[in-house]
């Protein structure tokens, strides 16, 4: 079964390294086209050159920060201009740590208020530039990036972000749903990404231990290419059954009923 992405246009945000590049990749290699942005314009030469080398395809390199709207609506135009339309949308950009401490009193004001700028507003900011153009195109799909810390304590600062991202979603899905798009949020767990290594390795003295703080049912830290194939689904006529609702791919969640 293909995705039927052929022609499809996209935009990932934070699309220069892990989850985002991941996705950048996979819906590239599904055929359309894509534009991926972050704030460090190298990381984005470094990814094209990346997925160019793997899979022979060319994508569009935007310097943007969700944080900014200007900046957002600047990025939106240049995709236009280049691609004539957005069809895709993936909500990715996000810093990490989304905390630093464990503590709710580690959750300073300036850093609370940072990172719910750039990941909750930053994704309303993406979401509000592009969707007259999917309005217009009576088509779309929009995939937010968020993580299982909305169902389970992680930091004060990450369960809000992430549950005020699936608030945001199931919202605008609601009032964007009898234009052809569809709104999802994603909730990844653990994913073996560029940073969370970096973290990871800060944390631990020996390499017997390094992932036995992992509690899922798959028992393993999920790749990102495995993200990226959930998205890839999300993002195509495929999956217009589902709207609003949030796909958790964390390699499930030990215990827990959700209905």
């Amino acid at each position: 079964m293909g995705y039927d992405l052929d022609g499809k246009r996209a935009i990932v945000t934070g699309g220069g390294t892990g989850i985002g590049y991941a996705i950048a990749l996979e819906l590239t290699r599904q055929g359309a086209s894509v534009a991926i942005t972050s704030r460090r314009a190298g990381v984005l030469d470094n990814a094209a050159k990346r997925i160019k080398d793997e899979i022979g395809a060319d994508i569009l390199t935007v310097t943007a920060d969700t944080g900014d709207d200007e900046s957002v609506k600047a990025l939106v135009e240049t995709v236009r201009g280049e691609f004539g339309g957005v069809d895709i949308l993936v909500n990715n950009a996000a810093e990490q740590p989304a905390q630093h401490g464990p503590s709710y009193t580690d959750a300073t004001d300036e850093w609370f208020q940072r990172q719910i700028n750039v990941k909750v507003i930053g994704y309303l900011r993406t979401i509000r530039a592009v969707a007259p153009l999917m309005i217009e195109n009576k088509w779309g799909r929009i995939i937010n990036i968020s993580g299982t810390g909305s169902r389970q304590t992680v930091s004060v600062i990450g369960s809000v972000r992430n549950a005020g991202v699936t608030a945001l979603t199931k919202n605008v899905a609601d009032e964007l749903g009898r234009h052809g798009i569809n709104v999802t949020v994603v909730h990844p767990g653990a994913t073996r990404t560029e940073r969370y290594l970096e973290l990871r390795d800060r944390a631990v003295i020996n390499e017997a231990t390094r992932e036995s703080h992992i509690n899922n049912v798959i028992g393993r830290v999920v790749e990102p290419e495995e993200v990226a194939w959930v998205v890839a689904f999300l993002a195509s006529p495929r999956s217009v059954a589902i709207t609003g609702d949030g796909i958790v791919a964390g390699g499930g969640i030990p215990g827990f009923i959700y209905y």
